[in-house]
């Protein structure tokens, strides 16, 4: 089951959506021309119980994080779902500096001869011993002023952590931008930072099964942290002032929210 993903036809799935980098020119400040913006990759390898894992695993490990670093993109991280839908399931989150070097990563693998060695287990493996049982992979644009991934303090220093993965619906194009505006201009990010809830990126997604959505990934040391400061959170009274906002208030422009605790695999890079 070699890696094989039609990356031309996901971007003309997002054109079609109407959801494109155009898209979010309309925001509550300028943006500086300049300001690179990275497109973010997320891949959900989809498993069944047994040995899958340890093949996928020494793929990712071993093959496509070096090849990929080597070709550009950024630390690349990996996730097992602890808690919500998918589970057995592998995220694995690829940084690239554009839609031209997400497009390119195929073209670079094939060319490298350490990942064609490192991946050839991967590559030829038979039906009757796949390293997964399905690919789904989302397309995402990282908020103008949230343009890269932060590594977490507890990643660095190899530290217990987890991962909240959280994707926000909203019924139109305007509410979309709405709310990635409450985000990426409105303060709404400061608020989570000053209450404790960490981000490591904002996006917004360019595929995906129910568009317009973005998508947040945050961490925290513990569940424990987690609920506490969730609570300080819904709490906070600029918080509450926002969210009371004529236009900003939830049912009028997010339909839904999924949600997903995901542990890191000891080789993440994030």
């Amino acid at each position: 089951m070699p890696y094989s993903i039609d990356r031309r036809s996901l971007l003309a799935g997002a054109v079609v959506s109407g959801v494109t980098m155009a898209s979010t020119a309309a925001r509550a400040e300028p943006v500086n021309a300049t300001m690179t913006r990275d497109v973010y990759e997320l891949r959900t390898y989809h498993l069944v119980n047994g040995t899958m894992r340890i093949r996928l695993d020494a793929y990712l490990k071993d093959a496509l994080i070096p090849a990929a670093r080597r070709a550009g993109c950024g630390p690349v991280g990996v996730f097992t779902v602890s808690i919500g839908p998918g589970s057995p399931s592998v995220l694995v989150l690829l940084s690239h500096r554009s839609i031209a070097d997400f497009l390119a990563l195929p073209d670079k693998l094939a060319t490298d001869p350490t990942y064609a060695s490192d991946a050839e287990p991967f590559s030829n493996a038979t039906p009757e011993g796949p390293p997964y049982r399905a690919l789904d992979v989302k397309l995402m644009e990282a908020f103008p002023h949230f343009p890269h991934v932060e590594i977490p303090d507890a990643t660095r220093n190899n530290a217990a952590r987890i991962f909240e993965l959280r994707t926000y619906f909203s019924h139109n194009n305007k509410a979309g931008t709405t709310k990635i505006g409450m985000f990426d201009t409105g303060g709404e990010i400061d608020i989570f930072r000053r209450t404790g809830l960490k981000p490591v990126f904002f996006a917004k997604d360019l595929t995906g099964a129910r568009l317009p959505s973005l998508t947040y990934l945050l961490t925290f040391p513990d569940l424990a942290t987690r609920e506490r400061n969730w609570g300080i959170f819904g709490k906070d009274p600029a918080w509450q002032r926002l969210i009371a906002t004529p236009g900003l208030t939830d049912p009028e422009i997010t339909t839904g929210i999924d949600n997903m605790i995901l542990s890191p695999a000891p080789y993440s890079q994030i």
